[in-house]
């Protein structure tokens, strides 16, 4: 099994000479598994690249969708298999349980005129709904895909990928979990159940990968500062989350968008300082579009 990079900022594309570097797509990661399915995490404006790169016809692909926030979708009308006959596409993706809507609902809102000149109805390929419950496994010929609910202010599924003996995990966007109750009260005391349950639920569907795939968005000064209950990870979250979970080797992405090159590769080196020496056998990575890996 081997996955690609081809975006890898957060929030919103950040193209230009302070990115050139990193790259400042959003989120999109190919995987291959060692069969030959084509399997893609998110569909940012990384999709788009990653599109051309792939043959007009005869594509078979599976799309699974972390959530639904822009940066992580709003590639996908732009996915140029969708537009060729012969071509089909499976889409993946979780179901809210407060609002009903999952990923068709989402492809609607986004192929709307108002929003998209190409209605769903006039693309070419044979588009498939997979509507996904939490913990569900999927499997894709030789491969299996499993997930987990991370905390994020909406729903986001956390993928598993497991391949012929190698495995990744993607947490899409993911924020520590936090107590903001009166300490000592009981609804602090059940909240920190709840927290420790979930998390050893994340900690176990991640547990021993071969490859970590973690959104770390924030250094940990910026999040104690005043980006709490913003959804998003810190890069010393991701290495403690790294570390527990017993995974080989971290990928830190999800970059912050105003970050240049120079500052993320500062802030990632101050992170590895803090984290590495305490944990043996951890590696870290700082992704970047283009960065393949083989399993």
């Amino acid at each position: 099994m081997k996955f690609k990079f081809w975006g890898v900022r957060g929030s919103i594309p950040s193209p230009g000479p302070r990115t050139v570097r990193f790259g400042g797509n959003t989120t999109c990661i190919e995987v291959r598994t060692d069969a030959g399915e084509l399997l893609i995490l998110d569909a940012g404006t990384g999709i788009f690249q990653l599109a051309q790169s792939l043959p007009k016809s005869g594509v078979n692909a599976h799309i699974f969708i972390s959530h639904s926030h822009w940066d992580h979708i709003h590639g996908l009308p732009f996915f140029t298999p969708l537009f060729f006959p012969g071509n089909r596409v499976r889409l993946h993706g979780g179901t809210d349980a407060r609002t009903g809507s999952g990923i068709r609902e989402v492809m609607q809102v986004q192929l709307q005129y108002a929003f998209f000149p190409v209605l769903e109805s006039e693309m070419a390929a044979a588009i498939e709904y997979e509507p996904l419950r939490t913990g569900q496994r999927f499997q894709v010929n030789d491969a299996c895909v499993r997930n987990v609910q991370m905390n994020h202010p909406v729903l986001n599924l956390g993928y598993r990928i497991d391949c012929q003996g190698k495995s990744l995990f993607f947490t899409g966007d993911h924020e520590p979990f936090y107590n903001l109750q009166a300490p000592g009260s009981p609804a602090w005391s059940k909240l920190e159940h709840e927290n420790a349950a979930r998390m050893a639920e994340i900690l176990d569907c991640m547990r021993g990968v071969d490859a970590l795939i973690v959104d770390c968005t924030y250094t940990e000064e910026e999040y104690q500062r005043d980006k709490l209950q913003w959804g998003h990870g810190t890069f010393d979250s991701a290495f403690a989350m790294a570390h527990a979970a017993g995974a080989k080797t971290l990928f830190c992405t999800h970059h912050e968008p105003t970050r240049s090159d120079e500052e993320l590769c500062q802030a990632f080196d101050e992170a590895c300082a803090r984290n590495l020496p305490g944990m043996p056998g951890l590696q870290a990575v700082l992704a970047y579009e283009g960065l393949e890996v083989t399993l």
